[in-house]
């Protein structure tokens, strides 16, 4: 029995290029419905960042609490995409990116009736499976959809929506948390509803299904164990920021480790791996993923504290701190085109370096702004994260181009998909570990002061002058010491991309030079 969008497709089968399941006529539905269903997730992951001092607020939420609150959606993301991929190939793109979101959607809305912080973070993992297929089902679907003659534009107009949603989702987020209290936190995930049911309709209503490509395995054996590592490891990480008794940081540690090295050694014996190993004895391509790891570990923990800073610690309305995002969007939206042809003439190398470059001196003055107890948003904080969006504008399309170039034409799809969970495994480490040492700090400036709320905890009503003082000193030293080592994380993707990345130009960009210009 085929559905009325099916049924209509079939005369126009035998017109339709090679390189296209999808009419003419309904390839705007495919890329109205990938641009959708992508702002679930841009959207959820920026205001989240802004709404976690209200969440642990509302639900009383601990520091371990509030990073596993994040981490829990990272972690299954990051080890599961690449299975979320496979599932595509293997059940067709329509089938797998439809039935990614109606989970995506149906675990955000189990998150916005969350009780407590244990079943929010439980919800949190179950909307990051459904993410890992939706996410690259998005770009995947308008690939399949367009000939290759229209592919180019069709990902540009998503790539440029979708950096508009990043950067006007938290803007807009703050200013809802703002007018109407803590307690509205739980709309940021109900507003997936309504975008991700139009999303659905197009997509079964407007959409011809697609044909699987292959039958590919899932590797879902390596998936687990990719997910028990970094757990294990997170979880150890993030144990050594929280006051719980009978947690055990080391061991938990020691068991990731272990388990991280069982998923090696069951990857290099799979015949359809979740991960071609292989490909990391390229040096360029495993240099520009040791890069990538550095900047996005960086960039993910200063996303991450930095508005649990500015809000707990300085007072300042999620309304204002919304505005730390759309930097970033708007000059990676407006530069990467630019600086991705500047790319091609030079080779990537120069442009990766001196973008991280770039980023590690934004932290660094981020670093020195609340060492120096410098309380100002506009004339602080504002123009270092322009800096920041300046420095990924110079390294995210160049970083692309390295990875996509370092490898054989047959490994691009691959090779991108692992650049996509390194980044994504950077992020998740990173919240772990930063959150360690920016309690670790807080406590140690405290000295063990009485009364006084943890790291990222707005201040109580009616608290004391002097101890008010003494929170705001520890919260500026402990954030400081985060942004301090990733601006040396930033350095170090820099000396890492200058020593592996190649500096040619690449062999498509000489014939098209002018030599007059």
């Amino acid at each position: 029995m085929k559905s009325p969008s099916e049924a209509a497709a079939i005369p126009l089968a035998s017109s339709l290029p090679a390189d296209t399941f999808c009419p003419q006529s309904r390839r705007r539905f495919v890329l109205i419905a990938a641009i959708l269903a992508s702002s679930l997730g841009f959207i959820d992951g920026s205001v989240l960042a802004i709404a976690t001092p209200a969440i642990r607020v509302d639900l009383g939420a601990s520091l371990a609490e509030a990073q596993w609150i994040s981490n829990a959606y990272a972690l299954t993301l990051s080890a599961l995409i690449l299975a979320g991929g496979a599932a595509g190939d293997r059940f067709g793109l329509r089938r797998a990116f439809v039935a990614g979101i109606v989970l995506f959607i149906a675990a955000s809305l189990a998150c916005a009736v969350a009780p407590n912080p244990g079943v929010l973070i439980a919800f949190r993992a179950l909307q990051g499976i459904g993410a890992a297929i939706m996410v690259p089902g998005s770009l995947a679907i308008i690939a399949k959809a367009y000939p290759k003659k229209e592919r180019g534009r069709a990902i540009g107009i998503w790539a440029a929506a979708s950096a508009l949603t990043t950067a006007l989702g938290p803007v807009l987020g703050g200013l809802v948390l703002s007018a109407f209290g803590d307690g509205i936190w739980r709309a940021i995930f109900a507003i997936n509803l309504p975008l991700g049911l139009v999303s659905i309709y197009l997509l079964l209503a407007k959409v011809p299904a697609d044909a699987p490509t292959e039958k590919r395995s899932l590797d879902l054996g390596g998936a687990g164990l990719a997910t028990l590592a970094f757990g294990a490891l997170a979880y150890g990480l993030t144990s050594m920021s929280d006051k719980g008794e009978g947690l055990m940081p080391g061991p938990s540690i020691a068991a990731g480790g272990v388990l991280l090295v069982a998923f090696i050694v069951f990857e290099r014996r799979q015949r359809e791996p979740m991960i071609d190993l292989s490909l990391f004895r390229i040096g360029a391509f495993a240099g520009a993923n040791v890069a990538t790891f550095f900047l996005y570990f960086a960039l993910s923990a200063n996303l991450f504290y930095l508005p649990m800073l500015l809000i707990a610690g300085w007072g300042l309305s999620a309304a204002e701190v919304g505005f730390i995002f759309l930097p970033l969007s708007a000059l990676i939206a407006l530069l990467s085109g630019p600086v991705g042809q500047w790319s091609d003439r030079i080779g990537p190398r120069f442009p990766i370096a001196s973008g991280s470059l770039v980023v590690a001196a934004a932290f660094a003055g981020l670093a020195l702004l609340a060492y120096a107890g410098i309380h100002n948003f506009w004339m602080g904080v504002f123009p270092m994260m322009a800096l920041m969006g300046l420095g990924m504008a110079l390294v995210v399309s160049p970083l692309s181009t390295a990875i996509m170039t370092a490898v054989e034409d047959r490994d691009t799809g691959a090779a991108s998909g692992i650049n996509n969970a390194v980044s994504r495994i950077g992020g998740l480490i990173a919240v772990a570990a930063m959150g360690s040492l920016a309690a670790g700090v807080y406590a140690g400036v405290l000295n063990g002061g009485a009364g006084i709320p943890g790291f990222g905890e707005p201040a109580p009503a009616g608290l004391a002058p002097d101890l008010d003082a003494a929170r705001l000193a520890a919260s500026d030293a402990a954030f400081a010491a985060v942004a301090l080592v990733t601006a040396l994380l930033c350095l170090l993707s820099a000396i890492v991309a200058w020593t592996t990345v190649s500096g040619e130009r690449l062999p498509w960009s000489r014939g098209s030079e002018n030599p007059q210009s």
